[in-house]
């Protein structure tokens, strides 16, 4: 039977685009699996990362079972905040293994809606809430909401027109006293220059979401490939991740009463990832998702050591025993030097990848 490309429709089609996600990664020895709870709603446009975003999605059928998917979206808050009016982005892409050809349909498809918004060029793996696709560390559990995907992804993306844009790397380090003492000492150091560690979870409820959107996006204005977030998103994102403890985690750094630096952290959620009989979860996989950025005038102060230390000696006491410092660009040195202080280590390497329209026939 023919490959059918086409657009889920309806709630429950749009489930099964989403859940699309699982079958790809049943096979997996521990495994993320789809939360409906925040995608969702994106995909209905009930969602606040809808807001300035057009979304179509779109998936492969053969046989009337689902081999593909991805979703296209059109960024206009990406589009202004970098004045690049012809960028479209795909996301949310998953595949079973052997379908080069409906891969290459389905992009195309999804290029060529793109292209009538006014795209000449599509960026995958990156963009709204997506992370890079890893090309080396396929059996480790990634940190919380880190993509997973199978080795194979690449060359199904290379053979739909894509090359490889801009590389990533991970890093993460396991909890020793020779550490714990750096990043405390790191902490007093910045204390002693007059910055306070204020978790989101002290700030007043109906100001902090404000406060870290504005504090995040100033510092992350000139972070590739990222677009500024609105404070309903990061509302959103707080309710999802609060009853993992990250507001207690996360914080502004302040120095007397203006924020200086914002740290996001999401704890360990490994106990609720899915496992295959057999497969425990290891030790080096039970960490934290990080990120973090110093506004301009505070840069070079230690302030992003004495956040990235505070978080950790909580994460800690929380009982981890391995910390991750998380997805850092390549070519981003001052805060691949900062991991590296921290004591961190690159344990895994990601890609994004562009498809140029004129190149890819």
């Amino acid at each position: 039977m023919a490959i059918e490309i086409g657009t889920p429709q309806g709630t429950e089609q749009l489930h099964e685009f989403l859940l699309f996600h699982d079958t790809v990664y049943e096979q997996k020895g521990a495994r993320w699996t789809a939360f409906l709870p925040l995608q969702l709603p994106i995909l209905e446009g009930q969602s606040p990362f809808t807001r300035g975003r057009t979304i179509r999605p779109f998936w492969a059928r053969e046989n009337g079972t689902v081999i593909a998917r991805v979703l296209a979206v059109v960024d206009e808050r990406y589009r202004t905040h970098w004045n690049d009016p012809t960028l479209g982005h795909l996301v949310m892409f998953e595949a079973l293994p052997g379908t080069r050809v409906a891969v290459r349909q389905m992009m195309d498809a999804a290029c060529e809606w793109l292209a009538g918004h006014h795209s000449d060029a599509a960026r995958a793996g990156f963009g709204m809430l997506e992370f890079p696709f890893v090309i080396d560390a396929y059996e480790p559990l990634s940190p919380p909401f880190v993509r997973q995907n199978p080795d194979y992804y690449h060359s199904l993306l290379k053979d739909g027109g894509f090359e490889s844009e801009q590389g990533w790397v991970d890093y993460k380090a396991k909890v020793t006293p020779e550490l714990r003492a750096r990043w405390q000492s790191a902490l007093e150091g910045a204390h002693r220059a007059g910055y306070r560690m204020v978790p989101l979870s002290d700030l007043p409820v109906g100001k902090r979401a404000a406060l870290y959107t504005e504090t995040w996006n100033e510092c992350f204005a000139a972070h590739w490939g990222l677009a500024p977030f609105d404070v309903g998103e990061v509302e959103t994102l707080f309710q999802t991740i609060e009853p993992s403890g990250a507001l207690d985690l996360s914080l502004l750094a302040y120095h007397e009463d203006e924020p200086a630096g914002v740290l996001l952290i999401v704890p360990d959620l490994s106990m609720t990832a899915a496992t295959r009989p057999g497969r425990e979860i290891l030790p080096e996989e039970q960490v934290n998702l990080l990120g973090i950025g110093v506004r301009k005038h505070a840069r070079g102060r230690g302030v992003n050591m004495a956040m990235a230390g505070w978080a950790y000696e909580k994460l800690v006491e929380r009982g981890q025993t391995w910390v991750s410092y998380t997805l850092v660009l390549d070519d981003n040195w001052p805060s691949r030097r900062t991991g590296e202080k921290l004591g961190c280590e690159v344990c895994g390497n990601y890609m994004v990848y562009r498809r140029t329209f004129r190149h890819s026939r």
